[in-house]
């Protein structure tokens, strides 16, 4: 799900920043800075000379259609994603990393073929129920285009077949109101965003900001061929070292591996975001944001959400298994710390790219309602003691 519009005059996250952005910045930010230094200004200097030019457009509608700072005000408008047509990503070694030694044998099986039937027909009545959940609490979702993808497609760096369009989050990133499209790192993702397109092209006629960030061209260079990692404790090590299986041969990230609370967005460096795609999240949002870096003891990190989970002001879901190394920083600054309690997932339930801790991955529709998983009961006790309607 990708949060598109919220109420106006909500938070921008003052708020909930408090002291963050000066403590935190200075403490794991400074070696980026350091490390993507800008080595030019020329063109600013020529900027002068440039020739007025046409106007070719109309103007801008003043009531933008996108618009969210944060992950809690009130939810206007929604892209839900779509599981149909989802085919297994090829066992590249990006792929590798990102999933458990269990698992290979699916993927070295399966890969470049459709998801077992029974678990997308499932997948997809369940993301059916969930837009109706979401019309019923008078939310406008969107859909993005079915596509197949099963082609195969050639680039001059690879070959690959597709995976789904069932994860927005992933792909999108709304910041204000600007559309964001994250150059993602895995090669099975490569043109996932030609099913959000239609709607992309729609905000932005309707006076939305767009943007592409730099597409990566996934060659071998991007990819740590030899990254060692067949055990949990492997993991552990490299992660502590700062290994991961993307290097540093061109800027990747995935959107989902930042977070929101207004001015102060949040990130981790992971299996599919490096730190020159960070770097230029920041060069590109500019003075008006900060972004901060966090880490976690996470032995495969990708994707903040079921790790670091912002859910209002100053309230944070942090996962007891995977540690914030700066925490003490959030408390210091007055935010809430919270812990989920344990997923109540069955261990034979099948999860192939994602962990149990999907639990604590909600959505807020606004800061006194959620939506979570209907067999958690755990932690929809732990949100009714914090206040919170749950759906």
């Amino acid at each position: 799900m990708l949060r598109v519009r919220c109420l106006r005059g909500g938070s921008r996250g003052a708020e909930a920043a408090h002291l963050i952005g000066a403590m935190l910045g200075r403490a794991v930010t400074g070696w980026v800075q350091r490390a993507f230094q800008s080595t030019s200004s020329a063109a600013a200097a020529q900027s002068h000379h440039a020739v007025e030019e046409e106007h070719v457009t109309g103007p801008v509608p003043e009531e933008c259609p996108v618009c969210c700072y944060n992950e809690w005000d009130p939810l206007e408008e929604v892209i839900v994603g779509r599981a149909e047509n989802a085919y297994v990503p090829p066992f590249t070694v990006e792929v590798k990393a990102n999933t458990y030694e269990k698992n290979w044998p699916f993927f070295q099986k399966y890969g470049g073929q459709p998801f077992p039937a029974d678990h997308l027909k499932k997948a997809v009545a369940e993301i059916e129920e969930m837009c109706n959940i979401l019309r019923h609490e008078g939310i406008n979702v969107r859909r993005p285009e079915p596509i197949d993808w099963s082609l195969q497609y050639t680039t001059p760096d690879f070959t690959s077949s597709g995976l789904y369009a069932a994860m927005p989050r992933d792909i999108l990133l709304v910041v204000g109101n600007e559309i964001i499209e994250a150059p993602m790192a895995w090669r099975s993702r490569f043109f996932e965003y030609r099913a959000y397109r239609p709607l992309i092209k729609e905000y932005f006629k309707k006076g939305a900001k767009w943007t592409t960030a730099p597409k990566p061209t996934m060659a071998d260079e991007l990819y740590d061929q030899d990254y060692p990692m067949r055990t949990v404790e492997d993991r552990h090590v490299l992660a502590a070292q700062g290994k991961f299986v993307t290097t540093e041969h061109e800027p990747c990230f995935d959107a989902a591996d930042f977070i929101r609370a207004g001015r102060d967005i949040f990130v981790q460096r992971s299996q599919v975001t490096n730190y020159m795609g960070i770097e230029w999240m920041r060069r590109h949002l500019g003075p008006d944001y900060k972004i901060h870096i966090v880490s976690f003891k996470d032995p495969n990190p990708m994707h903040i959400d079921a790790t670091f989970n912002i859910i209002g002001p100053g309230l944070v879901l942090s996962n007891p298994d995977r540690p914030c190394h700066q925490v003490e920083m959030f408390k210091k600054a007055g935010w809430t710390v919270v812990k989920p309690p344990t997923p109540l997932m069955p261990d034979d339930h099948p999860l192939w790219m994602s962990s149990k801790w999907l639990s604590m991955n909600v959505l807020m529709l606004d800061e006194k309602r959620v939506m979570v998983e209907d067999r958690e009961t755990t932690i929809q006790k732990m949100f009714e003691k914090l206040g919170e309607f749950i759906y």
